[in-house]
């Protein structure tokens, strides 16, 4: 159960700063921009996999459940349980940063729409007006080869105990090397529960846009 457990924590964190520093810091008063957000998403990803890869791995990511799976590393239960468990935590924090959006005064929120940034956007992903891309097969082609990099990087680096001291530092620095890449293009998802959680809890109030493009 602490795998489960620590698998929605992870997944809580990650999706909490990595989607509040797009939806939020990225844009106020521009004190992050792209490679701001790119850093905080690898930090966050290095720091979860040195305090949860002990319990659960730390994959935080169906992707790389998914590619443990089938590495062999994984078992089918535990996927399942692992994959439920992101996804709740992926929810839980879109929640929270919906709770937190309902803070920010409504003429700010206004002001920075009018520049055509959102601050309530909760860093969800997407395509044609949210995108440098119209076509969804592209973006769909693009999210697949980022994840690929990034998951084969963790796979590789966690492979062996050998590699247990980098092993958070080396998977940080490919997760921020496919932000930097792709978020400017499809927001950079790279990870299935954090796209669901907060285009779901979009939805639930009111816009399906995100939802629909997932």
């Amino acid at each position: 159960m602490k795998k489960y457990l620590a698998e929605f924590l992870g997944t809580f964190i990650l999706t909490f700063m990595v989607c509040g520093a797009v939806s939020f810091t990225g844009g106020y008063a521009g004190y992050l921009g792209v490679v701001g957000i790119a850093l905080t998403a690898g930090f966050t990803v290095a720091v979860l996999l040195y305090v949860f890869g002990t319990v659960s791995g730390a994959h935080c990511n169906p992707a790389v459940s998914a590619g443990m799976l089938i590495a062999g590393r994984l078992s089918v239960v535990d996927f399942m349980g692992y994959v439920v468990s992101q996804v709740f935590g992926a929810l839980a924090a879109a929640f929270a940063l919906y709770g937190l959006s309902k803070s920010f005064d409504a003429q700010v929120i206004s002001q920075y729409q009018s520049y055509g940034y959102d601050l309530v956007g909760l860093g969800t992903n997407g395509y044609a007006d949210t995108s440098a891309f119209l076509n969804v097969w592209v973006v769909f082609v693009t999210e697949l080869l980022l994840t690929f990099v990034f998951v084969l990087a963790f796979l590789c680096v966690t492979a062996k105990t050998a590699y247990k001291n980098v092993a958070g530092l080396v998977a940080g620095m490919a997760f921020c090397m496919a932000e930097l890449f792709g978020l400017v293009l499809t927001g950079a998802g790279i990870n299935p529960a954090k796209s669901f959680g907060t285009a779901f809890v979009k939805a639930v109030f009111g816009d399906v846009k995100a939802l629909s493009q997932v």
